[in-house]
């Protein structure tokens, strides 16, 4: 593993790398937060499809990542993890609707424990998943950067986060 941080307008990020994969992307001040010290070693090279694509996706002019990745988890957090990567740019769904996208209409607490433990931020949407009134809810790397994120890719103009 290995990793790097690259700077964007919600702050630096944390890139990491395992086996040729994204397996994580964390802000400042990432809730939980992550043990750097499992992020491997430093290495300003890894990835730099990742710096590129997150580039284009703040400027605009990107909807989808095509990138490899490698998030580990449970079963269940993999199968939510999934599911959150077809919720539609610019859309926000609730934690009832992934959870009823999984087959299991019942879970949306568990959905939302495993929604909370995505580690590939930005990447993996999990800003886009909101509460049953459609009030912006806990977020990683903050409320304030969930807003900035949706606003962007509703075409509005974000507030610096």
């Amino acid at each position: 593993m290995s990793y790097r941080t690259i700077d964007s307008p919600i702050g630096e990020l944390t890139i990491v790398e395992r086996d040729g994969a994204l397996a994580g992307l964390y802000m400042t001040e990432h809730k939980p937060a992550p043990d750097p010290a499992s992020f491997g070693e430093r290495d300003d090279t890894v990835l730099p499809e990742v710096e590129q694509q997150l580039g284009e996706y703040f400027a605009g002019r990107r909807t989808t990542f095509d990138l490899p990745l490698g998030p580990h988890g449970t079963p269940f957090q993999e199968k939510v993890w999934a599911a959150l990567r077809s919720i539609p740019y610019g859309e926000t769904w609730t934690y009832g609707q992934l959870a009823t996208s999984i087959g299991q209409p019942g879970a949306s607490r568990a959905v939302g424990l495993a929604n909370g433990r995505n580690p590939i931020s930005i990447v993996v949407p999990c800003h886009r998943v909101v509460g049953w009134t459609g009030k912006l809810t806990g977020y990683a790397g903050g409320t304030e950067r969930k807003s900035y994120l949706l606003a962007l890719e509703r075409g509005e103009t974000p507030i610096v986060a």
